[in-house]
């Protein structure tokens, strides 16, 4: 019982992740994005809903399972601290380029998003692999949505 408490408290941090992003997300959607130029492989809106929560809960479980098994380690801790930057990153993303509409520096911010997430899989790899591979889909979707920030930066100066 004591670790399903401790997976749910994980996957509550991570899903409020995409709580902080959907506030500075909803009301840019019918208004601000809409009037962008966006690539003809833009996803529906409805897409991202969902993909998010998903990849929000495997980030939760992957993090649970690092905080089981490792929390007492220097290595466990360390990438746990790197899980919260990234997880700083991602919330900081929705900010920038909907709330703030800057898609530029919301480009250079995923960027960096991305390079912590794939430096989190590698640290994992080696201490938690099954945490590692629950973190590939997330990586996949953030590179899929840095080439559609990317897209949108170039279509919009």
């Amino acid at each position: 019982m004591k670790r399903l408490g401790t997976y749910l408290v994980w996957i509550l941090l991570s899903e409020l992740a995409g709580v902080i992003g959907g506030l500075a997300t909803a009301p840019a959607i019918p208004t601000w994005y809409a009037t962008l130029v966006k690539p003809t492989w833009t996803p529906p809106g409805w897409v991202f809903g969902p993909v998010w929560i998903a990849l929000y809960a495997l980030m939760g479980i992957a993090a649970a399972r690092v905080w089981i098994r490792h929390r007492q380690t220097s290595a466990g801790k360390r990438s746990l601290a790197l899980f919260g930057a990234q997880l700083a990153l991602n919330a900081e993303w929705p900010v920038l380029f909907f709330g703030l509409k800057v898609p530029g520096a919301a480009l250079v911010s995923i960027v960096i998003l991305w390079a912590t997430i794939l430096a989190l899989i590698v640290w994992w790899w080696r201490l938690e692999r099954i945490s590692a591979l629950l973190l590939i889909p997330y990586l996949a979707w953030v590179s899929f949505a840095t080439a559609l920030n990317a897209a949108i930066v170039r279509l919009n100066p």
